[in-house]
């Protein structure tokens, strides 16, 4: 059966049951009686639209899954979802392209729910080199790129550190959003060979080890330590921009930072 297809209740058990959460500890958090929440469940009551949304705020499900939630109890979808090239997303457009372009010469991207990259600034291309052309062609895919053994895979001195801790990411937001396409990209990544590493360049292990865990990518000016940010909006209303994710890196350390500035302004690497 289809998601709309399905009772209001019986998803909102269901994403009661996916925070671990009993009717006693939803009902005290949404304050309302534990009878009325059963009766919602079962389908003996029928919940307002305030309701649904209440209860949705209070299990924290993503906007695009409280619409159908609405929907299912008979309700019109309150979130709008449209694309980022909407005139109306403007403001947020130009929010995401000032961050891209303030960010340089360090690399970072916007990505969507299924990691989608959307936006990207020039650092991001000037690290790309060897990167198979299918890995390159829109939709391209952030993680596809990264872990794909004819991606970025062969050349991250950390692969297995930096894989594990990419999959776990994914494995929760998949846990939260209840995405199946999440799921299956998951599925998909864990499959990937990972590349023998004989014959890697080799690295000092970086002074930040144990503190964060690093991207460490072996470029032709040396291997590049790099650790991210995750940014998101803080209180949207639309699908597209509750969903949208800005993936900023940083140098974690001087040589990395000095590469990257040569880089960008075009300079031969430092020997």
């Amino acid at each position: 059966m289809t998601p709309h297809a399905r009772p209001v209740g019986a998803l909102l058990r269901e994403w009661r049951q996916r925070r671990r959460l009993s009717q006693l500890d939803l009902a005290c958090r949404a304050d309302i009686s534990t009878k009325h929440l059963s009766f919602v469940e079962t389908g003996r009551a029928a919940p307002s639209r305030d309701m649904v949304l209440h209860l949705a705020e209070c299990l924290q499900v993503p906007l695009r899954e409280r619409n159908l939630l609405l929907t299912a109890a008979g309700f019109a979808p309150v979130y709008q979802d449209r694309p980022l090239a909407d005139p109306a997303l403007a403001a947020a457009r130009g929010a995401v392209e000032l961050v891209l372009g303030g960010h340089e010469p360090y690399p970072a991207l916007a990505i969507d729910r299924h990691w989608t990259i959307v936006a990207s600034n020039a650092a991001v291309a000037r690290l790309l080199g060897g990167v198979a052309d299918d890995l390159l062609r829109p939709p391209v895919n952030a993680l596809r790129l990264g872990l794909h053994p004819a991606g970025l895979a062969p050349r991250i001195v950390n692969l297995p550190e930096w894989r594990a801790h990419l999959l776990a990411r994914l494995r929760h937001q998949a846990d939260v959003t209840a995405d199946p396409a999440l799921a299956d990209l998951e599925r998909e990544l864990r499959e990937y060979p990972v590349p023998d590493r004989a014959g890697a360049v080799p690295a000092a292990v970086p002074s930040h080890a144990g503190v964060i865990i690093p991207l460490r990518l072996v470029t032709a000016a040396g291997v590049l330590n790099l650790f991210n940010t995750t940014t998101v909006f803080g209180t949207p209303v639309d699908v597209t921009l509750a969903e949208l994710a800005l993936e900023c890196f940083y140098p974690a350390d001087p040589a990395t930072a000095d590469a990257l500035r040569a880089a960008a302004a075009g300079l031969p690497p430092a020997r």
